[in-house]
């Protein structure tokens, strides 16, 4: 994917996690809310949650040296059920270097590249998304907690602006479902829905975004 087009993401996300507070917070639902029960069961048990195949797979990749500097992800990191404990929800995350914000997939690239002295791996590649999931699997259960200050405050507008923006074939905003819609999708409608565990266990990151953007306003 095109770097314009992760900037993109990475600003969607930060805006939608600063636009929970436009939301009182009494009608504030998780998606997991909106699951049925046998969803809800799957979803919570890590023998039967299909999405901890890639935690595995990720868990796999975290230990395996990488590039010409031979380094692993926990020859820095360590244990990633400590170092990595609430991380994932604080992404995007803004970076000094590039002074723009990253999702944790752009981290996770960034610290190949730099540190590893590693090929990036592909936007949505099976690697990335094992690494991604793994990393976020040590943040379950733990808030959002993307920072808003004057360094993310642009790109959370901007966010905002694609956030609010009609498009595609069918005109529709992201806004349009999950913000003026989210409320009126009965309970039976909502128990019929099949939402992939692995997407929901990816967490802060571009890929539902993407998906979202291809699938619902067909771009």
């Amino acid at each position: 994917m095109r770097p314009a087009v992760r900037f993109g993401i990475a600003a969607v996300l930060t805006s939608v996690a600063a636009m929970a507070a436009d939301i009182p917070a009494p009608d504030r639902r998780s998606g997991y809310a909106m699951m049925s029960p046998e969803l809800r069961a799957m979803q919570d048990d890590d023998a039967a949650n299909p999405g901890m195949l890639s935690v595995l797979d990720g868990a796999a990749l975290w230990q395996q040296a990488e590039g010409t500097a031979h380094k692993s992800c926990a020859d820095c990191h360590g244990d990633a059920g400590k170092s990595m404990k609430g991380v994932a929800a604080r992404y995007p995350a803004f970076d000094t270097t590039l002074d723009r914000p990253l999702d944790l997939e752009q981290r996770i690239d960034r610290c190949r590249t730099e540190h590893q002295q590693a090929k990036p791996l592909p936007f949505d590649s099976k690697e990335l998304l094992a690494l991604t999931v793994y990393v976020a699997h040590h943040s379950k259960g733990e808030p959002i907690a993307v920072a808003e200050d004057a360094r993310t405050g642009p790109f959370i507008e901007a966010g905002r602006h694609i956030f609010e923006q009609r498009q595609g074939q069918l005109n529709l905003s992201c806004g349009q479902c999950h913000d003026e819609n989210w409320a009126s999708v009965s309970p039976a409608r909502r128990s019929r829905r099949r939402i992939r565990p692995v997407i929901r266990s990816i967490g802060s990151n571009g890929s539902r975004s993407a998906r979202c953007g291809g699938g619902c306003a067909i771009v």
